[in-house]
């Protein structure tokens, strides 16, 4: 029999090795190119500060939003700013590397060895929200904090003199300090709950006693800040904008939680499914240590259990949580069972998953440094230090060089770079500051980017900002995807001056320096080189080219070219999902369907999602497939973190096939799961879209008054809005209610008549 000292030898050493392998897979995870949207604009707020001596408290980047409040930490912006001086982007992406193994690190600390096996399943979910912006920063000092508190809740011998120090370096690096002051709130909790149970109520007192003025320091030292209790204002505000953020950006929508979702996800090579692992182990570590009757490790781990499903954004926090909680009461469990086994079969069952987590660590880093986890998935960046592909560098250059006049109009995701690329002789349109342009503008940028820019509504922004300059951009995600291309390389007022396979410059015609460079430059969307400069090799670079080529010659209709570039990129890496699907897509457009099928069918088998599922269901519908394309669109559904977007379109689908009591059952699920800002966004959009389609159903099984009173539910929520007006006239007059049928003419000719003007 082994002697306990034999025993603590074995898992220190145990701790040990699984604690390295964590480490090195955390620096192969945290190590990649920058990609991030929000760094620019946080580098061009810490380059103002510098340059002007003084922190500003109101926007100084856009020319849409000029002298608006904007309150916002600025320690992050001066670091990444005083890093990029010292060794550009690629120190950047070193800082990052190291902030992922320092919150690792940090989780290991007075940790056991189920809790290093718990760190390793938990790197990839802490590295996607380790990057290079403000956000770094509060995964690092959670880590921090929950490894302090817990220790003391444990042990009620921790260091507490760090709490005050963590919250005055939070507070002034991210807003993200709110958690830190919902962590010590946590802990204060937990204390109280074990004072419920009599044999541990004395000693939860004296720990919170000890840790008390500490706490309340920490609490205090969130208002050493430039502008004290005005910080809790940005906070504020950016609780009022979530609900309406929630159906605009990903990072704040709910986890899928469906058999579909979770078994589509689980992969020993790719890490998606790592969240649904984390939250299995964090459910059976609190049903323990509710029997154990540790009270507050099982409130701590079911609180972040509903966080993290609720949003997506707070995944790393939760794996925090699992690491630090949920692996001394995992060690206690295993503890307990190991007394049941024999020494030399415990030590073999350890001995297996140590190997079992080698091979994983070892198969993952590999795919990270092969780039093979990030041309698979849907990465901007890839492995290695330096700027992302996906950047506008060389659209940015022309502007630069060329200095076209007036105002530049951007997307979202590019004004962060664009506010430091060009910055500060130029302003942009929008970036990433979400509470900062509100809801209204987001939706009208994107509204834009859709539009032909001679419409009325182009020409009414131009006018207003005086925009002449227009950057596009074309990458391949949140990219092409978003932006009308043709109908901009179609344009009579607007020109394209720059284009290659990643952005797109046009300029708007009649000032004479935009003449002069359009005679120039100008470039003719159909016969332009693309990509605009040929790969020399054969890695993930060239790759990327290729495809982000393919993408844009797809968009652009060059339809054999498209084929031709994504043939390339997927010589060098055949397992693209995107590259199959985008082949498929070309391929319907050629009236191709045979090969089309089965080019998505094998995006599907690659990476199955929404995206992926529903690009099969347009095309069942296309082929007059009914029952197919529900079959694809309910996959889509139940994979999706935004379902209810396709839970109404399969409304849509049954209708086609004229099952009206399934299509009033898709909508109603539609409707259930939407966000609530979801219903006031774009003036009703979905609502209209539901309410319209609970109309066509009702029609179809013979009920009229049903029919006509969701029709006019639509026409109510968008007023403005001329076709629900139409198609409620239609009603009327099928009614024989002429007086309201003509007076829905009028609204529908009025709504027609304000959208023109």
């Amino acid at each position: 029999m082994d002697s306990p000292a034999s025993t603590d030898t074995v898992r220190r050493r145990v701790f040990f090795v699984l604690g390295i392998l964590a480490l090195i897979y955390a620096l192969f995870a945290g190590l990649r190119t920058v990609s991030d949207f929000d760094l620019g604009w946080q580098m061009a707020t810490g380059r103002w500060i510098v340059q002007h001596h003084s922190i500003p408290s109101v926007d100084v980047l856009s020319y849409t939003v000029a002298g608006q409040p904007w309150l916002y930490p600025i320690g992050a912006g001066l670091i990444f700013y005083a890093a990029y001086l010292l060794g550009g982007y690629a120190l950047i992406s070193w800082i990052t590397a190291a902030a992922c193994v320092g919150t690792i690190a940090l989780l290991l600390r007075k940790n056991t060895a189920c809790g290093a096996a718990v760190a390793i399943l938990a790197v990839p979910v802490i590295s996607l929200r380790v990057l290079p912006r403000a956000d770094l920063f509060s995964v690092v000092l959670f880590a921090a904090l929950i490894s302090v508190l817990w220790e003391q809740h444990r042990t009620g011998r921790a260091r507490l003199w760090p709490i005050p120090l963590l919250m005055f370096a939070w507070v002034n690096l991210h807003l993200g300090f709110i958690a830190g002051l919902g962590l010590i709130t946590a802990y204060v909790m937990t204390e109280a709950l074990e004072m419920m149970l009599r044999e541990q109520r004395a000693a939860a007192i004296q720990r919170l006693r000890r840790a008390f003025p500490w706490l309340a320091a920490g609490v205090l030292a969130t208002l050493v800040n430039p502008w004290g209790w005005g910080i809790y204002r940005a906070i504020l505000l950016q609780r009022q904008v979530e609900k309406e953020h929630v159906y605009l950006l990903a990072e704040w929508v709910k986890l899928p939680l469906t058999w579909s979702a979770v078994a589509s996800s689980l992969s020993l090579r790719q890490s998606g499914g790592t969240i649904y692992v984390l939250l299995g182990i964090a459910v059976i570590a609190a049903a323990f240590a509710l029997i154990r009757g540790q009270l507050g490790a099982a409130i701590m781990l079911l609180g972040a259990s509903y966080v993290a499903a609720r949003y997506v954004r707070l995944g790393a926090v939760f794996a925090c949580v699992v690491v630090v909680v949920g692996g001394p009461v995992l060690s206690e469990l295993f503890s307990r069972l190991g007394l049941r086994i024999e020494m030399p079969r415990a030590r073999s069952a350890a001995a297996a998953v140590v190997a079992a987590l080698a091979i994983l660590v070892a198969v993952r880093c590999y795919d990270l440094a092969s780039n093979r986890y990030y041309l698979l998935g849907s990465s901007n960046g890839n492995f290695g230090a330096g700027l992302s592909w996906w950047f506008p560098e060389r659209a940015s250059q022309f502007i630069e060089v060329h200095n076209p006049p007036g105002e530049v109009f951007d997307s979202y995701d590019e004004g962060g770079f664009l506010s430091w690329r060009l910055g500060p002789e130029r302003r942009v349109a929008i970036d990433g500051r979400d509470p900062l342009y509100g809801v209204q503008r987001m939706e009208q940028n994107a509204k834009l980017l859709q539009s032909s820019p001679d419409s009325p509504l182009w020409q009414a922004e131009a006018a207003r900002h005086d925009v002449n300059t227009i950057i596009l951009p074309l990458g391949r995600y949140n990219g092409i995807e978003t932006v009308s291309l043709q109908a901009f390389c179609n344009s009579v007022l607007w020109k394209p001056v720059y284009l290659d396979e990643v952005s797109a410059v046009f300029l708007r015609r009649g000032a004479p320096q935009s003449e002069q460079l359009l005679q120039r430059y100008g470039v003719n969307c159909a016969t332009a080189t693309l990509p605009a400069r040929k790969p020399q090799q054969q890695n993930a670079d060239a790759f990327n080219t290729w495809l982000n080529a393919g993408a844009v010659l797809g968009a652009l209709g060059r339809y054999y070219e498209a084929l031709d570039a994504t043939g390339k990129a997927l010589a060098i890496f055949p397992d693209s999902s995107f590259a199959h699907w985008l082949r498929g897509s070309v391929l319907a457009a050629m009236g191709r369907p045979g090969e089309a099928e089965g080019e998505l069918r094998t995006a599907i088998s690659l990476q199955p999602g929404d995206v992926t599922w529903a690009a099969l269901s347009d095309f069942y519908r296309a082929q007059g497939h009914n029952a197919e394309a529900i079959e694809a669109m309910q996959h889509a559904a139940a994979l999706s973190t935004r379902p209810y977007t396709f839970q109404s379109r399969l409304g849509y689908l049954y209708l086609n096939a004229n099952q009206p009591k399934d299509a009033l059952r898709a909508f109603a699920e539609a409707e259930r799961s939407a966000p609530e800002g979801l219903h006031s966004a774009e003036n009703g959009t979905f609502d209209v879209m539901v309410d319209q389609g609970r109309s066509v159903a009702w029609m179809q099984l013979g009920d009229v008054a049903h029919a006509t009173f969701y029709q006019e539910q639509a026409a109510q929520v968008a007023p403005n809005s001329p076709e629900p007006w139409r198609r409620l006239a239609k009603l009327y007059q099928d009614q024989g209610r002429a007086n309201d049928a003509i007076k829905a003419q009028m609204k529908a000719a009025a709504a027609e008549e304000k959208q023109v003007n």
